[in-house]
């Protein structure tokens, strides 16, 4: 499978991603992670991009959601919405053959990351809480 968790998660998380979960600690017991980012596009690529983040009908285990969105004042920019069930499903899923080759498709048409921050999902739709 490639397309949109695997090419978010390849590109963005590869370059910026931290430390796993430590070894002791249990899956189901590990607090839910978060994600958000701003993907800069090649001026004109936006919605080829969008279209190569969005592909793909296969799940990624323990992705929760995977949310894409144009920015309404930058006609190449790009945010991305991500919610794991645990930091080590969002590392895990780096290591998948399907990843690394949506990261070789998708990469001539970013230009840039622009911001990144991780985050700890603690209420909402869909969120345990």
């Amino acid at each position: 499978m490639t397309g949109r968790r695997p090419v978010l998660a390849g590109l963005a998380l590869a370059m910026l991603g931290g430390p796993a979960l430590a070894r002791g600690k249990q899956m189901e017991d590990a607090e839910l992670y978060g994600m958000i980012g701003k993907i800069k596009a090649q001026p004109g690529k936006r919605a080829e991009l969008i279209a190569l983040l969005s592909g793909g009908t296969g799940e990624m285990p323990g992705c929760i959601a995977y949310l894409i969105a144009e920015d309404v004042k930058d006609a190449d920019g790009i945010w991305i919405t991500e919610i794991w069930q645990t930091k080590q499903y969002h590392a895990d899923s780096l290591k998948l053959p399907a990843v690394q080759a949506a990261i070789a498709k998708g990469r001539p048409l970013i230009a840039g990351f622009e911001t990144h921050v991780e985050t700890r999902p603690v209420a909402g739709v869909g969120i345990r809480g």
